[in-house]
């Protein structure tokens, strides 16, 4: 098991902890992002301040509805816990795997913590205890030279929503995965970010990292925080095992091409592999964030989703339990995150958290549900092509 980023700079950045302070920041718009906290900065100059529109605009693209419990008459899928133990509390060593010879369609939701309301300050700082990073790119002892500070790119804004790319100068696994909107193209990011006006503030609510297919997202955030952190990471695609820095595996989507198309919120993956994806942002408001996953075909010889996060102890982690229905079963079967057994016909499977974490406090709980071979959508279902 080893630090999952390129560097201690790259992997704070990846955990949302710290970020370089740049002129386009608004100190007075998201003050925190300068003191490290996981919302990365926000706009400066006139368009930090949302039109009046600005509300109504988010109301109407990301209508509101009510939360369904279960994925009743969908379809079983198979998870199995590869988790194993860990002292460090910045390396991935939860890892929850996702199969189905069946499956072109599921959901996956970020939604805030049960205990997000209690909450009256939130801890966010890297956690280097126990940690031995010195096997990964960039750091001392590495042999390899430490990165650049991150280069900064818009390569898409409009009012309401914008997409951002950083450069590291180093990562872990050095790749270029061409990322498009319209006629642009960047192939040199190491991560990019979807922002959003809300509520009066930019707020930074989805990342993916094309190097490795690595996505972290995350609701609006509640209004007596005025953010919230990310927590757990997610795979789509093909996932595979490759070789890491000092040793090991950790796994990977490979992709060949990400677009994104900003009017219809939909990414469009193409993978080394073969097949495509597409993820479409179809829900977004201070509760969760849905994303709607499609596969062109089912991926039928390896996991099609993976969830990845990290586990020390019950007060020091970013999942610590989960909660998983099985086709035909009477209730809900919960377990700690580290003791769950894997299953077999899993509709719904929940990680997250019952009691507050000294790590990333206000992350949020992980769904995966709406399994289906296309043939059967869950309600509010948005496809690809929905405008």
């Amino acid at each position: 098991m080893i630090c999952r980023f390129a560097s201690e700079a790259s992997l704070a950045l990846r955990r949302g902890n710290v970020f370089p302070q740049t002129p386009s920041l608004s100190k007075t718009q998201d003050e925190g992002s300068l003191r490290g906290h996981p919302s990365t900065g926000a706009r400066g100059g006139s368009a930090a301040h949302a039109s009046g529109a600005t509300v109504a605009f988010i109301a109407a693209l990301f209508m509101a509805v009510p939360v369904h419990a279960a994925s009743v008459g969908m379809l079983g899928v198979d998870v199995a816990n590869k988790s194993e133990l860990q002292l460090c509390a910045e390396k991935d060593n939860v890892t929850l795997e996702f199969k189905s010879a069946a499956v072109t369609q599921f959901r996956i939701e970020a939604a805030h913590p049960a205990y997000i309301d209690t909450l009256q300050r939130d801890n966010f700082s890297a956690d280097w205890t126990a940690c031995d990073i010195k096997a990964d790119p960039g750091t001392a002892g590495s042999g390899i030279a430490p990165p650049k500070l991150p280069a900064k790119t818009t390569i898409y804004e409009d009012v309401e929503l914008w997409v951002t790319g950083y450069n590291f100068g180093g990562f872990w696994r050095e790749k270029a995965v061409p990322f498009k909107v319209g006629d642009r193209t960047e192939s040199t990011f190491h991560v990019v970010q979807v922002w959003v006006r809300a509520n009066e503030r930019a707020e930074e609510v989805l990342v993916v990292y094309p190097p490795d297919g690595y996505w972290r997202a995350r609701p609006l955030p509640p209004q007596h925080l005025g953010w919230s952190a990310y927590g757990s990471s997610f795979l789509v695609g093909p996932v595979e095992d490759v070789a890491a820095p000092g040793g090991g595996t950790r796994p990977i989507v490979d992709l060949r091409e990400i677009s994104f198309d900003p009017k219809t919120k939909t990414f469009t993956l193409q993978f080394v592999r073969g097949g495509s994806a597409t993820l479409v942002i179809s829900k977004l408001d201070r509760e969760r964030q849905r994303i709607d996953v499609a596969f062109d075909q089912p991926i039928t010889d390896r996991p099609f989703a993976t969830l990845r996060s990290m586990y020390v102890t019950e007060f020091n982690n970013d999942v610590a339990r989960t909660a998983v229905l099985e086709a035909g079963a009477k209730s809900w079967r919960e377990e700690p995150v580290m003791a769950f057994t894997g299953a077999k016909a899993a509709t719904d499977v929940w990680t997250g958290r019952l009691v507050p974490s000294r790590h990333n406090t206000s992350a949020p709980d992980t769904v995966f549900s709406a399994f289906s071979d296309g043939t059967k959508q869950p309600p509010q279902w948005r496809a690809p092509w929905a405008k």
